[in-house]
This record gives structure tokens, sequence and C-alpha cells, in this order.
């Protein structure tokens, strides 16, 4: 039997949540590293009761337990990305935050878990300013969706020019760069995103996929994105092939349930 150095194969973490349908947060990231061939390592921050009609009960872990997973392994891993997902509440923020400065962490994608692609808030207040300005800054992408965008930006977004606008805002926060998500734009703009470094701009347009099952959609992108940055690719690089993998697994969804499914992780294989 052959055996690896754990030095050549790449790690990559995910901090967010348990879905118990399998659907999004600690499941879909997990499966997005296995599909790129880099292993998955994972801090729970809640564990949810959920299936493809909705969340029934959330029970967040406490922020002792949340560093003890983290710095478990990182003492004994090399990992070369993290990405964050749902952090529930203003504490588990400041723990995260705190662990990536004491370890000194540079590939880090924040999805900035806020709102709901239809709009709802899924943090409270306080959690949200902590986020934007504790963990923000901490980030090399930052990756919010519209609504999360306006409210780190501070403006409405209706247009391609007020993406690039609140583009930039959110990386006068501190974010190296920052991937704004159209998902929940209307009309030409729906499957277009539009990413900001600093020097340039880049729009990033795919077909948009009719499909009703994208549960887990922004928790796969940014795990891709994540593994990709763990494999050594670039970071505009590592967006634009995490954007390709999610419109193919999109057209992949898995219509389980009576709801809305998850997008195909391994859709190679359906």
């Amino acid at each position: 039997m052959t055996s690896f150095n754990s030095s050549s194969i790449p790690i990559a973490m995910t901090i967010a949540g348990s879905d118990s349908g399998g659907g999004a947060g600690i499941q879909a990231d997990l499966r997005t590293f296995s599909f790129h061939c880099v292993h998955g390592t994972s801090v729970l921050t809640c564990i949810t009761a959920q299936n493809t009609l909705g969340v029934t009960r959330v029970d967040a872990m406490s922020p002792e337990a949340v560093t003890a997973q983290f710095e478990t392994v990182m003492v004994d891993m090399r990992v070369g990305a993290i990405k964050t997902g749902m952090l529930l509440n203003q504490e588990i923020v400041k723990t995260v935050a705190k662990k990536f400065v004491a370890f000194g962490l540079g590939n880090v994608v924040v999805d900035p878990v806020m709102v709901s692609r239809t709009g709802a808030q899924l943090l409270d207040d306080a959690a949200v300013k902590t986020m934007k300005d504790l963990l923000i800054p901490l980030a090399a992408i930052a990756t919010p969706n519209r609504y999360e965008a306006q409210i780190l930006a501070e403006m409405e977004i209706h247009t391609l020019a007020d993406m690039q606008t609140a583009a930039q805002q959110i990386y006068k926060l501190g974010a190296r760069s920052v991937l704004i998500k159209g998902g929940a734009m209307s009309g030409a703009l729906k499957a277009v995103d539009v990413w900001f470094d600093g020097d340039r701009f880049e729009v990033l347009q795919t077909e948009a996929i009719d499909t009703q099952h994208t549960h887990g959609t922004g928790c796969t992108l940014s795990a891709a994105i994540a593994a990709n940055l763990a494999l050594g690719k670039p970071h505009f690089q590592a967006v634009q092939e995490a954007k390709n993998y999610v419109t193919e697994a999109l057209k992949y969804g898995l219509a389980i349930g009576r709801g809305q499914g998850p997008v195909g992780h391994f859709y190679p294989l359906l």
C-alpha cells in the first residue's frame, strides 16, 4: 500500500456550520475540497437541523469549542487555505478573527454569511459590525453577495457600476481583494460577479443556470476558491476556476427532498 507524505498533500480548512441535510455549510465545503483533491479539515461553529425545506433549529458551539477545534488542527497540519462561512454570533466572529491574527494566516477566504440570497438577515447587528471591523480586514478574498455587500459598503446595489463601487468600498475595509457575487442581482446581471484587488476590476460572467436547486452555492464557491488557493493558484485564477466549477455544479443540481436541493458537487460522476 502506498502512503503519502503529508507535506505533499494540499490541506484546506472550513470554519462554518453543519447542515444536517448535507446541502451547504461544512458538508458542502468538504465535498468541494474533495472534488479538488484537497484534504479538508473543519471547525464547526454551529449545528443546524435543516433539510431542503428550511432550518428548524440552530445550536451554537461555544467559543472555547471553536478555539479547541481550530488550534488542534493548526498545531498538527500545514493548512494552506481557510474559508469562513456561518459564524453565527459576535463571540465566534471575535474568536475566529483572534486566531487568524495569532497564527499569522494569509490565505483566508471570508464568505461573510450575514444575509441570505433572498435578503433575510442571518446575523444580528453586533455580529455584523464585528465581522466588518475585525474579520473582513484579514481576508485575502472577501466574497459577499449583493445584500452583504450593501451592508459592508453602506450603499444600495442595483447596477454593474454599483457593484464596482461597492467592491472598492469593501476593499478599503482591509480585504486584499473582493468578489461581489451577482446571484441575487436581476436581469442581465444575474450571473455576473465583480472582482477588485485594488489595481483592477474584472467582470466574471458565465451562463445563468435556470434551476431551483441552488442550495449551498455561496458555500461551494468560497470553498472552491480556498481549495484552489491551497493548490497554490494565484488569487484571481482561484476565483475564475471556482466560478466555473460552481456553474457546472449548478447544471447538475440534485432534485432531492421536497424543496431546494443542493448543487451537484461531483457532477462528473452524475
